[in-house]
């Protein structure tokens, strides 16, 4: 019988909406939720960050100030985590932490994946060793640094019999299919809430289009949809990943006529998001669809995918034992224990690198 640890996993996703502090217990078979914290990013925090991930110019100075205020912030969301679950920094064997994704460039003649946020100041001021930095190793080996989830979501919900198609429904969304006998599949799809959440946050100053209350005043534009659906890379074949480099502001406006309701533009985009994902569902007997991430609470996408994929049974990954909220923190929860065990964190089949490997910079504290 393997003993448990404990792990803290750290998420602040694509879309800049907080950050998610997660506390696992595992024997390295079986992962289980102990307690969870949110902490929002502080506005003018998120602004920059959203302007450098959009291809903004920025100093050197900057840049690295960008760094230690995420470094702080991912280590205030850790205290508070062990604040509320009363666990001391002492009985946690490690804080896996994705850091913020600023630029993402897994096709080019150099590619690399970037994310901030100092891991040598989450462990400093948490007092707990800290891995970060898990996407450059894999992309070092030829594969795209992403999605790495696809990994957990096998851990966490393959089953011997069922077939399962895990969506992660953040900024951008990914897939993962689980397929009893095959070999795990796993890539992004396309844009998640991003362009959603923009599009709101312009029109309106909301963070989101919470219950798609104005998606659901408007109704889709066929020949907008068909634009975007155009868009050259959806139709590219896995592995692929992709981020707010593509589908960003000025990518959305490309494709605006300019004269759109806004309640319209938003009801496209849903109906972009839903229709980009059911296109790439590989096209196998029907299952389970589980959903997870910010797009799981969006009554809107639900039903919509519901009606672009007949005879598959969606739900959310809650309905199968995993908090959707939770997923993408628990899966770099996950992550450090692969790392301080020497264990693989990637998959091959699903990044396109050359083989397996072990993730992740360890940043001591001490």
């Amino acid at each position: 019988m393997r003993d448990t640890e404990h792990y803290i996993g750290i998420m602040s996703g694509t879309s800049l909406d907080g950050i998610d502090a997660v506390l696992v217990a595992t024997d390295g078979r079986r992962i289980e939720l102990k307690g969870s914290a949110s902490a929002p990013i502080e506005p003018l925090l998120r602004e920059r960050l959203l302007a450098l991930a959009s291809g903004a110019a920025i100093t050197a100075q900057a840049w690295g100030e960008l760094d230690i205020a995420l470094g702080q912030a991912y280590a205030d969301a850790t205290m508070q985590l062990l604040a509320n679950t009363s666990m001391q920094a002492s009985d946690i064997l490690a804080i896996g932490c994705h850091g913020q994704t600023v630029w993402h460039q897994p096709d080019a003649g150099l590619p690399f994946s970037l994310q901030l946020g100092d891991g040598n100041r989450i462990a400093a001021l948490t007092g707990i060793t800290t891995v970060t930095d898990f996407r450059r190793k894999d992309m070092a080996l030829g594969g795209q640094g992403a999605p790495l989830v696809p990994a957990f979501h096998q851990q966490v919900l393959g089953h011997p019999e069922r077939l399962r198609v895990v969506v992660n429904i953040g900024g951008i969304a990914n897939i993962t299919v689980l397929a009893p006998g095959r070999p795990v599949q796993g890539y992004d799809v396309g844009p998640g809430n991003m362009l959603m959440d923009l599009w709101c946050r312009q029109h309106t100053g909301a963070r989101f289009d919470k219950d798609a209350a104005l998606a659901q005043t408007g109704r889709v534009l066929p020949d907008l949809l068909a634009r975007l659906m155009n868009e050259p890379w959806l139709a590219l074949p896995a592995p692929k990943s992709t981020g707010r480099e593509l589908f960003n502001e000025a990518w959305l406006q490309a494709h605006l006529a300019g004269h759109e309701a806004v309640a319209d533009v938003q009801a496209t985009l849903a109906e972009f998001t839903a229709a980009a994902i059911a296109q790439q569902v590989p096209p196998l007997t029907a299952g389970e669809l589980l959903v997870c991430g910010g797009g799981g609470h969006n009554p809107l996408l639900m039903d919509r995918l519901a009606a672009l994929l007949p005879g598959w049974q969606v739900a959310t990954t809650t309905q199968a034992g995993v908090d959707m909220d939770a997923m993408e923190a628990m899966a770099f929860a996950w992550l450090a224990h692969q790392t301080l065990h020497r264990l693989p964190g990637n998959l091959p089949e699903t990044t396109g690198a050359t083989r397996p490997a072990v993730l992740g910079a360890v940043h001591f504290p001490d």
